[in-house]
């Protein structure tokens, strides 16, 4: 199975947190950062993980997206999630990593496959990339990614713990 994916700052940004951005990138065959994500991103005003790794590593994955889909900006979505929906649009063969509710649901509406940084983590788990999954979604907790405890316990089951 071919994974492609198109990813929104918050899963790099978390990802980056807990020292484990590198999953991005071995967890699929073709990563796209669209350039309004690592704008936002380098513009966030903070220097952290996530901004280290894009002005380096990250530089390679970013790809121009020339603008928002008229179909994404009737949503009102933030400016990542815009241009990696965007991205999707002209692009099927991909799935989009994002985290907000919103941008979730809007890509659902608009057919667009979409998952998120939990899933991420599972499919890293179940992969043998990751020894505990448990052990990945307390430091994603720890650095402030809000999951719920039912959230929880569907992801360690989909990461087969």
């Amino acid at each position: 199975m071919t994974r492609r994916w198109a990813v929104n700052a918050s899963p790099i940004i978390t990802l980056a947190k807990i020292g484990r951005v590198d999953l991005l990138i071995q967890l699929c065959d073709q990563l796209v950062i669209p350039q309004g994500v690592a704008d936002e991103i380098q513009n966030s005003g903070y220097n952290d993980p996530a901004v280290t790794w894009i002005r380096n590593e990250g530089q390679k994955y970013i790809k121009p997206v020339d603008s928002i889909a008229p179909q994404v900006a009737s949503w009102d979505l933030g400016m990542g999630e815009s241009y990696v929906m965007s991205w999707l649009i002209s692009h099927p063969d991909f799935d989009a990593i994002i985290d907000d509710r919103a941008a979730r649901k809007a890509a659902t509406v608009l057919g667009l496959s979409v998952r998120g940084t939990i899933s991420i983590i599972a499919i890293a788990k179940r992969e043998g990339y990751i020894s505990s999954a448990r052990d990945e979604y307390e430091k994603l907790i720890d650095v402030g990614f809000r999951i719920s405890s039912d959230v929880l316990l569907k992801a360690l089951k989909l990461a087969g713990e």
